[in-house]
């Protein structure tokens, strides 16, 4: 059940210490003892809950990704057929996304970058579908007018493509071993929002 329809309290508080451990150190290196400690709970209560910590680590993996699916996957706007604008937007919600579940965030965001190998098949093979759900709806329902007219469409999206999954990979390079409780996800939203606007002027009339 995704976070907010949480209903035990103690269970809550875990969750939240908890997300904000990962986050900051990592799986290898979270302590159960400081998530007990930040929760204000007993230890017994962790394993009554969830038996170990890679119980606890998958089960925040898994209503991470009912967020994003809920909040984010089934929100995007495919109205919007200027490719550029609807990848602000994209970003723009994201960031308001970011604001209210900051925690699921920070922590998703370690997992993509730093812990792929704690998580079970299944749970990848979610994230991977995910992330096509994604992509798929980014380039959907798209205006091939707004192109230049001496370019190949076809072309120019398998560049636009590349592109984003180029930027992306070197963010995920730059940021391994970040703490991301204390990223400034913002000024990366700002960077990215410059490459689109560079690809823009690149292939628009």
């Amino acid at each position: 059940m995704p976070f907010e329809d949480i209903k035990e309290g103690k269970k809550k508080k875990i969750v939240e210490a908890a997300l904000e451990e990962f986050a900051e150190h990592g799986y290898e290196k979270a302590s159960t003892n400081r998530i007990v400690y930040q929760a204000g709970v007993g230890k017994g209560m962790l394993y009554y809950y969830f038996e170990n910590k890679r119980k606890l680590y998958l089960y925040l993996v898994k209503n991470s990704l009912d967020v994003i699916e809920d909040q984010y996957i089934k929100h995007i706007d495919i109205s919007e057929t200027d490719v550029f604008e609807r990848m602000r937007q994209i970003a723009e919600f994201e960031m308001r996304v970011y604001s209210k579940n900051y925690h699921f965030f920070n922590f998703m965001s370690s997992v993509f970058i730093n812990e792929d190998f704690v998580l079970t098949d299944d749970l990848k093979g979610r994230i991977e579908k995910l992330q096509d759900e994604g992509m798929a709806k980014l380039y959907q329902n798209i205006d091939f007018s707004k192109f230049r007219d001496d370019i190949d469409v076809n072309k120019a999206f398998k560049l636009i493509q590349w592109a984003i999954n180029g930027y992306q990979n070197d963010l995920i390079n730059r940021l391994k071993g970040v703490n991301f409780n204390h990223l400034d996800f913002e000024y990366y939203m700002d960077e990215f929002l410059e490459y689109l606007e560079v690809l823009k002027i690149g292939f628009y009339k």
